[in-house]
C-alpha cells in the first residue's frame, strides 16, 4: 500500500474491499479517511458535536449517522443489522482528563460540558461506555486511539480496567504506543493505539505466558518529513507583542514559553509552537499558535493540512482547519495501523 501525506479526496482510490468500518466519536473524519484509503468501507458514525457532525457528513455522506452522546447511542435497540456484522469498531473517546498538556488526575471522575453545549459527560468513563458498545455489536476488530499521557504514572491503572473491560467483553487487546513522525506523517505524535481481536476468531500465537496478549507487528520506521519539506513561508502576521517575544528566540527555543521564561522569568505560551526547518512539526493541537522559526509567520492551513495528512481538498465547511485537524486522528497514521491489522490479523 503506497500512501502519501499530501493527496486529495478527489484522487484517492477508496476501493472499499476490506470489509466494513463504524466509527465512533468521529469528529472531522481523520481515521474515517484512515479506513478508507486503506481499503475499507465505513457505514457510518456516532458524534455529539453538531459542529463536527456538519463536517463529517459533508466529506464522507455516511449511510448511518448518529448525533448523540454514546451513552444513549450504546442502548439503542433500533440499530441496522449491519452494525451487528461489522469488520471494525473504531473509536477515539475524548481525552482531555489524560492529556500531558490537561490537568490530567485533577479531572478525573468529573463531569465537562463541550463549548458546543453538549450533555455533561464524564470524560474518563467513556472508553467504557465504548467497549459496551464493543460488547454489544461484537465486531470482529476494536480499534481505539488515545493520548500517550494514559500511559504514565497513575493512569496505568484506568489501562489496566480497560483491559479487563476488553477481556469481559470476549476480546484479546494488546495497546502499542505509536509515533506518527515514523509512519510517513510530518507530525510529531504520539498515541496509544488499543488495537482488539475477538477471541473466537484469533488463531495466532500469544507474546505472554498467560495467552492475552495477542501478537501484532506495529513497528514503523519510515523516513522522518522535516518542517522544511513542507514549509511555503507564508502566512499571516503575530500579534506585536508575539513579534517582539520571537525576535528574542535562539535556537534552543522551541515554544514561546522557552523565550518568555527567559527573557521575562515566566512561562508563558508555552503551547504556541516554533517550526523549525530541520526538525519534524510538533503536535499540532487544536488551538495552540503554530509559528515559522524563520519567518516569524503564523503557518498557513494548506501546511496545516500536510502536518495533519488530511486531503488538500477537504471541505471543513467554515469551521478553522486547525481546530479539526487538531481534533483528529491522522488519516495516514490510521491507514498505517489498519493496513498492518488487516494483514496480520484479517
Amino acid at each position: 500500500m503506497v500512501l502519501n501525506y499530501k493527496w486529495t479526496l478527489k484522487d484517492a482510490d477508496f476501493r472499499k474491499n476490506r470489509g466494513t468500518v463504524f466509527s465512533c466519536f468521529s469528529c472531522g473524519g481523520g481515521s474515517t479517511m484512515g479506513y478508507k484509503l486503506a481499503g475499507f468501507d465505513v457505514i457510518g458514525c456516532n458524534e455529539i458535536d453538531p459542529v463536527m457532525m456538519a463536517v463529517y457528513k459533508k466529506n464522507h455522506n455516511p449511510k448511518f449517522a448518529y448525533l448523540e452522546p454514546i451513552q444513549t447511542f450504546k442502548l439503542r435497540e433500533d440499530l441496522p443489522k449491519e452494525l451487528y456484522s461489522l469488520d471494525i469498531l473504531d473509536g477515539s473517546p475524548p481525552c482531555s482528563s489524560f492529556s500531558m498538556s490537561g490537568n490530567r488526575g485533577k479531572d478525573w471522575g468529573k463531569k465537562k460540558k463541550f463549548k458546543e453545549g453538549q450533555k455533561e459527560q464524564i470524560l474518563d468513563t467513556l472508553f467504557f461506555d465504548f467497549i459496551e458498545l464493543a460488547k454489544k455489536l461484537q465486531p470482529k476488530i476494536v480499534i481505539a486511539e488515545n493520548v500517550k499521557g494514559l500511559l504514565l504514572s497513575e493512569a496505568k491503572t484506568y489501562v489496566n480496567k480497560i483491559l479487563i473491560e476488553f477481556d469481559k467483553a470476549g476480546y484479546y487487546v494488546r495497546y502499542d504506543l505509536l509515533d506518527a513522525s515514523k509512519m510517513g506523517v510530518p507530525q510529531k505524535r504520539e498515541r496509544v493505539f488499543f488495537c482488539a481481536i475477538r477471541k473466537d476468531l484469533y488463531k495466532g500465537e500469544f507474546e505472554d505466558m498467560f495467552q492475552t496478549i495477542p501478537i501484532l507487528d506495529l513497528v514503523f520506521k519510515e523516513k522522518e518529513i522535516l518542517f522544511k519539506d513542507i514549509a511555503d513561508k507564508k502566512g499571516t502576521p503575530l500579534t506585536a507583542l508575539y513579534h517582539t517575544r520571537w525576535e528574542k528566540r535562539i535556537i534552543t527555543d522551541s515554544n514561546f514559553g522557552d523565550i518568555t521564561l527567559r527573557t521575562e522569568g515566566q512561562k508563558k505560551c508555552f503551547s504556541d509552537k516554533l517550526l523549525r526547518y530541520d526538525y519534524v512539526p510538533p503536535t499540532l493541537t487544536s488551538g495552540s499558535s503554530m509559528v515559522d522559526y524563520e519567518t516569524g509567520l503564523n503557518i498557513t492551513d494548506y501546511v496545516k493540512t500536510l502536518i495533519g495528512s488530511f486531503p488538500l481538498d477537504y471541505d471543513f465547511n467554515k469551521t478553522p482547519a486547525q481546530y479539526i485537524i487538531g481534533m483528529s486522528v491522522p488519516p495516514l497514521m490510521t491507514a498505517k495501523v489498519i493496513d498492518k491489522v488487516y494483514k496480520q490479523w484479517m
